[in-house]
């Protein structure tokens, strides 16, 4: 991912003894506005070629440094030979190599799912990763054997079973979970519940003894429950960091982006739009006045467009009539954030993603919203996002607070409830 990449999607699970599968939520051009990351830099004088490669939102400015590629030595020159007289016609410059320093260890614990193969191989396409550890109860050897074949810099380990969960951990600086069971057809989010909440405290348990100082990213739903029952386990293992623990909402933004691109004939490559409040239901906000590029909605327009972004997830569940759900959307998406974090670990000064996190925004303890990544994880919350909101937002805002409120409350009983029978 970095200058030149791609995409991303989503995953999970099954059952409290089997991680693999299944659905989650939201990525928008796969790295978020600037691409610019030391590891590769890029640097080409002008504003209407490159601006996006394989879909990507990417730097106008582009300098390639190195020698070798993960596109591989013909693409390499193919796209030289494509751009470089162009660049010449502008300021006489030409390409070097590229060259990635991968230098980044990632683990994915649920990787043979249907999230979590997509969401390797994207992993697997960024110069920054130099160790991609895949981690499942089954199946995972052959999707570790199927990814170490493809030519990009990380090297990828496979890890089955509860035996070799902690050593799937060791030295890893991001931890993507994924892992739990998928949705189904007339399935809400509070039925994963008790099944992945389990799965997801056993992992954050390991998490906590084998790599406290990893960026945590949770994708398994319900997301507005796991993350406060994440929060509580880190707690109870006297590890917990706020600043880096982070529910994936990418997703939403990913959708919402998408959703306003067409319904407003605009660049998708050019519209963000903030989404705010949690990963369910009606507490995914869309804040449509906040679109950048400014853009004008109907209030019609405003309520379908926020309808659609926040039933987003039955709208693929049932296209796939019970076989599956928002996967591939979601690997892109979660493959997106894991991109910022590296990025913001590796030192770009510019980094801005969508999260669910601990916040004091509002009054309730999580909250998601535009966060700006560093290397200690969340440096800043957004405020500005949530101010000047029109009637039909602020309403919306009120309205959502109750059902995030009773998810958190849920999530941070199971935790402590867990607790005390143990």
């Amino acid at each position: 991912m970095s200058a030149i990449l791609f995409a991303v999607g989503e995953m999970a699970a099954a059952s409290a003894t089997t991680l693999s599968v299944g659905s989650a939520t939201s990525f928008g051009s796969i790295m978020s506005p600037k691409l610019q990351s030391k590891a590769f830099i890029a640097k080409y004088n002008t504003r209407n070629y490159l601006r996006y490669f394989s879909g990507l939102k990417a730097e106008a400015f582009v300098r390639c440094e190195s020698e070798s590629s993960f596109l591989g030595n013909e693409s390499v020159a193919a796209l030289r030979q494509s751009i470089t007289p162009k660049a010449r016609n502008e300021r006489q410059r030409s390409w070097n190599h590229v060259q990635p320093q991968a230098s980044y260890k990632v683990a994915v614990l649920g990787a043979s799912g249907g999230i979590g193969q997509p969401l390797a191989l994207l992993i697997k396409m960024s110069p920054l990763v130099s160790s991609l550890h895949l981690y499942d109860i089954a199946n995972v050897k052959g999707v570790a054997a199927d990814l170490s074949h493809c030519n990009t810099p990380a090297q990828v380990f496979d890890f089955t079973g509860a035996s070799e969960l902690a050593n799937s951990l060791k030295g890893v600086d991001v931890v993507v979970i994924p892992a739990g069971v998928p949705r189904k057809p007339g399935m809400t989010r509070d039925d994963l519940f008790n099944i992945n909440a389990n799965i997801v405290k056993g992992l954050v348990e390991a998490v906590a003894d084998n790599c406290p100082d990893a960026f945590i990213h949770i994708i398994s739903n319900p997301v507005n429950s796991t993350v406060p029952i994440a929060a509580e386990v880190l707690k109870q293992k006297g590890v917990y960091d706020p600043k880096k623990l982070f529910g994936v909402t990418t997703l939403d933004v990913v959708r919402a982006n998408t959703f306003v691109a067409q319904k407003k004939n605009r660049r998708l490559i050019d519209v963000d739009v903030p989404v705010i409040g949690g990963h369910a239901g009606i507490t995914i906000l869309p804040l449509l006045s906040k679109t950048r590029p400014s853009t004008t909605f109907t209030d019609e327009e405003v309520q379908e467009l926020t309808v659609r972004i926040q039933n987003a997830g039955t709208e693929v569940v049932e296209a796939k009539a019970g076989a599956g759900s928002a996967t591939l959307s979601m690997a892109y998406a979660a493959a997106r954030f894991v991109e910022s974090s590296l990025r913001a670990l590796d030192g770009d000064a510019d980094v801005y993603e969508c999260s669910y996190v601990q916040s004091d925004l509002t009054e309730l303890p999580f909250f998601a919203s535009r966060v700006k990544l560093g290397r200690n994880g969340v440096e800043a919350l957004i405020l500005s996002d949530l101010r000047g909101l029109t009637e039909y937002e602020q309403k919306a805002l009120e309205a959502l607070k109750p059902e995030l409120k009773a998810s958190i409350e849920k999530g941070i009983a199971y935790a402590q409830k867990q607790t005390v029978s143990a």
